[in-house]
């Protein structure tokens, strides 16, 4: 039913209201990997902060996103609507986005324009408003919009509904794309008042007039819209139902008392029929969640499969606009005409399994990388005579020795400063490597060199390094041997998350779809922290090794959701709540339950006090009452 009067128009089977939820959903996605695509850059280059700040503060930012969508839930489905929170979210959303704009104008504060913002804590203090904002309206909109998008469809448009997820998740992955590739390019350009710097105002400020360009399509559409109206504080009420079920159970825990089919019918004594059979929904698909964070876990760690991240981080959103009407048109209609029962929970097993052979693949390809770094490093080189070495004095801090120099080859200068750790000179080699491969450019790399060693020798030792670059053949291990590794792992999130968005909204009781599209996502921000949890514990020393653990880990959970799967029964939440519609003599059958209860309760108190005789008389006199007013 429409809350208020609507216009639903139908083209090719669709109404013509998910465009605009569609076209929201890119440009809304465009706005936030945009501005996530330079997030980090903007911490380490601006903002000045060391790596490991930038990355905490990043990942913190992410989970926020993935957590405050429990919130929009309970805003959408109990109080505002979907329609409505979609729209006041995607204000605060919107504000924060011009927010994190202007904290990136490094004029407002660069007073004796030098190019370097003079009052850091200011800008500092405007980006987190902004994140935190931003955190707040992506995470509060993302479970409404695609359970709002659900919503325009009618009960016999059920194939049009599925469709509509996978074109979902298409736009969010286009969105995707596009602003990790523009976004990086408008932060390349120098732009400012006083001095020209990295552009990051423009970077984000796209971004936000994306946002801005998201809300606006998604208010024109509001005449077309099917806005179903909230029921009240529904998550109250479901927290006080499975409570009181709870409480119920445990005070008639004894033998004495028959046992029912489900817990949650424990709370038939207070609550409707109508909420208990809703809850029990609800609670079969949380349960049914519950290993779902692994499949995260894996999909999080995309960026450390990638040997050349630059080249290879839009490998993922192509092969999802490639893959999913691919899955659509092909794969599944194949599979339904050799008459397999694909159903959802099997496809969603599918792609985890499909995911753990990713992770395989990487470990294979580590193997191959790390056999090719040996077999570099185990070779020597003898610097050319013409290497020129001189130190520089610099004053040293209290509890550090430095001993710098500068090797000059041909021209070519650069200012290395070594540790003790060959796994630093190592790490470095790239540095090196540019450095000398662009003239008049100086790099320093601080770090601290032993007075037990002689700086020289690791200028040398840095020289064989160099050298041992430069003379490697290009493409020893191809960049393209990493394809097979994202195919399986986009194949894997095509066949598990498309799916999952729809199983989650066709499984859902009509006034809690947002709450179940929260907790869908809510394994996403379970699955950052078994990130954290699992790489910090397993301390493994061969990368290709903690390849092979996350496999083996989502191989077992899936094992454990196939079980789960198994004894899953699907439910039609309209056909099910159209039976509790029905008029019933719900009061009646109340109250005798209730004296049944009382009854019982009244024995066992005799048994163990030895006085109740009076009390079981006032208990049938009151039963009869009740049934002869019943009769009335």
């Amino acid at each position: 039913m429409c809350l208020l009067l609507c216009v639903q128009v139908d083209v090719c089977g669709y109404p013509l209201s998910i465009f605009f939820i569609v076209v929201n959903e890119f440009c809304e996605r465009f706005s936030y990997y945009g501005m996530r695509a330079v997030l980090v850059l903007y911490f380490r280059y601006f903002l000045k902060w060391d790596d490991d700040l930038a990355t905490s503060i990043y990942h913190t930012f992410i989970a926020l996103c993935y957590l405050t969508p429990i919130l929009g839930a309970i805003v959408a489905d109990s109080w505002l609507g979907k329609f409505k929170t979609i729209v006041y979210l995607s204000i605060v959303y919107t504000v924060g986005q011009v927010v994190m704009a202007v904290s990136a104008i490094h004029d407002i504060t660069d007073t004796d324009r030098d190019g370097t913002p003079d009052n850091m804590t200011f800008h500092v203090a405007m980006s987190m408003v902004g994140l935190f904002l931003i955190a707040l309206g992506t995470g509060g909109i993302k479970p409404c919009v695609a359970a709002f998008g659900g919503d325009q469809f009618e009960d016999h448009q059920e194939k049009q509904r599925s469709t509509f997820f996978s074109i979902f998740y298409l736009s969010i992955n286009a969105g995707s794309l596009l602003s990790t590739v523009i976004t990086p390019i408008l932060r390349g350009q120098e732009c400012g008042i006083h001095s020209q710097q990295k552009c990051y105002p423009l970077a984000f400020g796209v971004p936000a007039a994306l946002m801005v360009v998201a809300l606006i399509v998604f208010i024109m559409g509001s005449g077309m819209y099917n806005k179903t109206a909230p029921k009240g504080n529904i998550m109250l009420e479901v927290c006080k139902c499975i409570g009181f079920a709870i409480k119920n159970r445990f005070r008639h825990r004894s033998k004495t008392f028959p046992k029912r089919e489900h817990w949650m019918d424990w709370a038939h004594e207070k609550y409707d029929k109508l909420l208990v059979a809703q809850v029990k929904m609800v609670l079969k698909v949380l349960f049914l969640y519950i290993p779902l964070p692994m499949f995260w876990t894996l999909f999080d760690q995309q960026g450390i499969l990638m040997v050349q991240p630059d080249q290879m981080q839009t490998v993922n959103p192509i092969l999802i606009l490639a893959l999913v009407p691919i899955m659509d048109s092909l794969v599944y209609p194949l599979i339904k005409k050799c008459h397999l029962n694909f159903t959802p929970l099997k496809r969603m097993t599918v792609g985890m399994l499909i995911a753990a052979l990713a992770f395989v693949a990487a470990a294979l390809l580590q193997l191959q990388i790390d056999v090719s770094i040996y077999s570099i490093y185990t070779h020597t080189y003898t610097p050319p005579p013409h290497i020129h070495i001189v130190y520089i004095h610099i004053h040293p801090p209290p509890t550090h020795t430095y001993s710098p120099c500068w090797a000059v080859y041909q021209g070519f200068t650069a200012c290395f400063l070594f540790a003790v750790s060959d796994c630093v000179v190592k790490a470095h080699v790239g540095l090196f490597t540019r450095v000398l491969k662009h003239v008049f450019l100086l790099f320093p790399v601080y770090s601290f060199c032993s007075n037990s060693v002689s700086c020289v020798d690791y200028c040398v030792q840095c020289w064989q390094a160099i050298q041992v670059v430069e003379d490697i053949k290009p493409n020893t291990i191809h960049m393209g041997w990493q394809i097979p590794q994202y195919f399986l792992m986009t194949a894997g999130e095509v066949v598990f998350s498309v799916t999952g968005l729809e199983f989650s909204y066709s499984q859902a009781p009509s006034n809690m779809k947002s709450v179940l599209q929260a907790g869908w996502l809510f394994t996403v921000a379970v699955g950052n922290i078994i990130v954290l949890i699992v790489a910090e514990a397993a301390q493994l020393p061969d990368q290709w090794a903690e390849y092979i653990l996350f496999a083996s880990l989502l191989a077992v959970v899936c094992i454990v959701f196939a079980v789960m799967s198994y004894f899953y029964t699907y439910t039609d939440p309209a056909e099910i709540e159209a039976q509790f519609s029905q008029p019933e003599h719900e009061p009646e059958e109340k109250k005798r339950d209730r004296v049944e209860m009382e009854r019982k309760d009244s024995d066992c108190s005799k048994s163990s006090k030895g006085s109740d005789k009076k009390k079981r008389d006032s208990v049938v006199e009151q039963h009869n009452q009740d049934v002869k007013q019943s009769k009335m």
